[in-house]
């Protein structure tokens, strides 16, 4: 019996070895279950942990993101346009350089190379590219370059360029909405007048007029996939700055054209062949032409931005319809080149009111001053006109006689120096008519005529016609033209002339539309009554006597009816000539804003201004296809006044005999009916009441006592009637010529120009700043 055998039963009982190996499965099954749980238990913490945090931060961000209103209300900014009166652009206002359009009207190539440069996937994605995101975190790049087309727009329209994730998760959620709210094709549509391509240019559209001068539907592939490679980078792919890398990235898009198989590798090769011609304009970085830099600079100041503020100027997609002919102003800016110094010249339609050009300086880059609303200036002779037309109210006529002869007034029961104004050429005429004294200008009967008149009444015939200068006083000197008065006031005033007497308010904007077509400002004439018909219509053809035969005579334009008038000022400071024909009233002023004399005796009005005048006037009648003569819109009768065939020097109907001939407007009623005496025996001269009358002042007749014996050809006292002392005003003290400058007692006009003229750069600059359009 084998003792270390244990039976029972007949059978063994099988023995397990006690080693490491045998420790229970079911404790080991427990254990890896518990850890497996653990496991999933931290992860599903974290997970939960991770989501509630990002619930958190989505829920934080959400907060400063567009609603989906918003996002659907969204409207990309869009240049104003500012055209002239036939419609053509004059120029584009803008923060960023922008013109809409419709996806369908894109040149196909310009839509195939942005997806392919940009996003080939985007018809197939929903917005974002996940698995793009991640290759570019893992990168490095930050999760930069992944960007759909979708995001990009998201970023354009709602947020920052900022480099972070905050920036990258908002662009990511911004986009799930966008693809949510539009359709693909809305929102391509919408990137592509988005993007920026550089040089100021937002949009395909913008961008293919800045660079290549046509519509984004008019592209080729090689400009389309020039433009595509702008997006990444704009100004250092530019090819304007940089061919060589443009042409680089160009190569990039046409091959993934060709690895898309959106086109054949001989089209992408004929496109990078492809003679590119950019547009001048964008190779000098003047994408925004301004092509009447003055008249722009002053109906944004003056009108359109203090009612419709920057941001609607600027973004807002106006359609500013204006007054403006460039084809009138372009001749304007041609003629003001022949001038030496400053100056402005300003053209207006004299029937209406309507500006039609303006040049307010030689060089809007050099100097933002405009010389034809803000330089105040002396006119000289060429306020003139204003005495003689007030002359003409008061019933005294172009045939009447006044001396040219020296003068001196002094003030009443003052000690004080007299004043004695002189002629230009310091040598007179004697007994004249005033249409002759008009004609070559002469001063002293213009001093004479305000005496008589009185200052104050010359001055209420100014401001009638237009003058609305502070500087314009009531002094003896006034009629010399020593208020300052501005270029537009000028033109105002003889537009009286040239419309039968109406006055009108000059404008520069005719209609401004909303960019959805509503009208929010429709302009329109406002025409006022200044002189009776028949005074203007006298008065200006007195003016044309100054073009025919005075000192005018060098703008004569053969067949045209002209009117106009020089000015010159005292030591040759400023020099003027203003004037018309039918339809067109100009104004030209030249000087230096410091002030100095623009040159010796011969720095005249007629030697400086008249010749930019007359070749202005010139081209602008071809133009403007001006008729030659003034209607006659009124009868003799309604108007009551007809023409008469004067001498010049006697001021009686011309004989045959009389050299000196013109016609001029007289009132019907106060015609002579006895012809020349100078020139033709003429016996019913001294009977006839409508005889020409000499006007004098009590100096005046006491000189011609003392020469009476020695001018044969001076008529007695005894033969035309004289006013009398009682019809003479009394003697007006002298004034200071115009008030002192604001803020100044001691001050001149000329310390207020000077002050002017100084700080209008650093106030224009103000300006931009003031309007946040840097």
């Amino acid at each position: 019996m084998n003792s270390s055998n244990n039976v029972k039963g007949g059978r063994a009982a099988p023995q397990r070895p006690k080693t490491s190996a045998n420790v229970p499965q079911k404790r080991k099954k427990s254990f890896l279950n518990k850890l497996l749980m653990w496991l999933g238990m931290t992860v599903l913490a974290c997970i939960a942990a991770i989501s509630v945090g990002l619930a958190l931060y989505i829920n934080k961000i959400s907060d400063t993101l567009p609603t989906d209103d918003e996002i659907l209300a969204y409207r990309a900014n869009e240049a104003s346009i500012v055209y002239d009166r036939k419609g053509r652009v004059i120029t584009e206002l803008y923060v960023e350089n922008r013109k809409p359009m419709k996806l369908e009207q894109f040149s196909k190539w310009m839509v195939m190379s942005i997806l392919a440069a940009e996003d080939s996937q985007f018809y197939s994605h929903k917005g974002i590219r996940p698995l793009a995101i991640l290759r570019s975190l893992f990168s490095g790049e930050g999760g930069q370059g992944a960007s759909t087309i979708t995001q990009q727009l998201s970023r354009n329209l709602f947020l920052s360029s900022e480099k972070s994730l905050d920036r990258k998760a908002k662009e990511a959620i911004i986009s799930l909405h966008m693809e949510r709210l539009y359709s693909k094709d809305k929102l391509l549509e919408t990137y592509l007048n988005a993007i920026y391509f550089g040089h100021g240019a937002w949009g395909i559209d913008a961008a293919a007029h800045s660079y290549f001068n046509k519509s984004a539907s008019d592209l080729t592939l090689g400009e389309a996939s020039i433009l595509a490679g702008l997006v990444a980078a704009p100004e250092k792919y530019s090819p304007i700055r940089n061919m060589n890398l443009a042409k680089a990235r160009q190569n990039y898009v046409l091959n993934r054209l060709v690895h898309l198989d959106w086109i054949t590798r001989e089209e992408a090769d004929a496109a990078a062949q492809e003679q590119l011609k950019f547009n001048e304009r964008t190779e000098k970085n003047k994408l925004v032409f301004n092509k009447a830099p003055y008249f722009v600079s002053h109906i944004l100041f003056k009108e359109l931005i203090p009612v419709y503020g920057s941001d609607k100027i600027y973004k807002g997609g106006m359609k500013i319809y204006t007054t403006l002919d460039l084809d009138v102003q372009q001749a304007a800016e041609e003629s003001m080149a022949k001038l030496k110094s400053e100056g402005g010249l300003v053209a207006l339609d004299p029937a209406d009111g309507s500006i039609l050009a303006l040049v307010g300086g030689k060089d809007f880059e050099q100097s933002k001053f405009n010389r034809v609303t803000q330089a105040f200036r002396q006119s000289g002779s060429a306020f003139k006109p204003i005495v003689y037309t007030a002359a003409l109210e008061a019933d005294y006529r172009p045939i009447d006689h006044i001396m040219d002869a020296p003068i001196s007034l002094r003030v009443p029961n003052s000690s004080g120096p007299a004043w004695t104004p002189h002629n230009f050429s310091e040598t007179y005429a004697g007994e004249e008519t005033l249409l002759n004294a008009l004609a070559h200008s002469h001063n002293t009967p213009a001093v004479r005529l305000t005496y008589m008149l009185g200052p104050t009444a010359v001055v209420e015939t100014a401001r009638r016609m237009g003058i609305t200068s502070p500087y314009l006083t009531p002094t003896l000197s006034v009629g010399l033209g020593v208020a300052s008065v501005t270029p537009l006031e000028m033109a105002v005033v003889y537009s009286v002339f040239a419309n039968n007497g109406n006055r009108v308010e000059p404008y520069f904007i005719r209609e401004i539309r909303s960019r959805e077509g509503k009208v929010l400002q429709l302009n329109s004439p406002k025409i006022t009554e200044a002189l009776q018909p028949g005074t203007a219509m006298i008065a200006r053809s007195m003016l044309q006597e100054v073009i025919r035969a005075g000192t005018g005579s060098k703008a004569r334009l053969a067949g045209f009816e002209m009117f106009g008038k020089t000015g010159t000022t005292n030591d040759y400071t400023d020099a003027w000539f203003a004037g018309g024909v039918p339809g067109l009233v100009a104004v030209v002023y030249a000087g230096n804003d410091d002030l100095k004399p623009l040159g010796g005796k011969n720095a005249t009005g007629s030697q400086i201004a008249l010749p930019v005048w007359s070749s202005f006037i010139r081209s602008a009648v071809k133009i403007l296809e001006a008729p030659q003569v003034f209607p006659r819109e009124l009868s003799d009768e309604e108007s009551g006044v007809r023409v008469m065939r004067v001498c010049v020097e006697s001021g009686f109907p011309a004989s045959p005999e009389c050299k000196k001939v013109t016609n001029i407007y007289m009132p019907a009623d106060r015609i002579p009916t006895a012809t020349c005496p100078l020139h033709a025996e003429s016996a019913a001269e001294a009977e006839d009441p409508n005889a020409p009358q000499l006007l004098l002042l009590d100096q005046d007749k006491t000189d011609l006592e003392a020469v009476k014996k020695d001018e044969e050809l001076l008529v007695s006292q005894d033969q035309l009637p004289i006013f009398g002392p009682s019809q003479i005003p009394p003697p007006i003290p002298p004034a200071p010529d115009l008030p002192p400058a604001e803020g100044n007692s001691t001050g001149s006009w000329r310390d207020y120009i000077k002050k002017d003229d100084r700080s209008v750069e650093e106030r224009y600059q103000e300006l931009l700043k003031k309007y946040n359009i840097q």
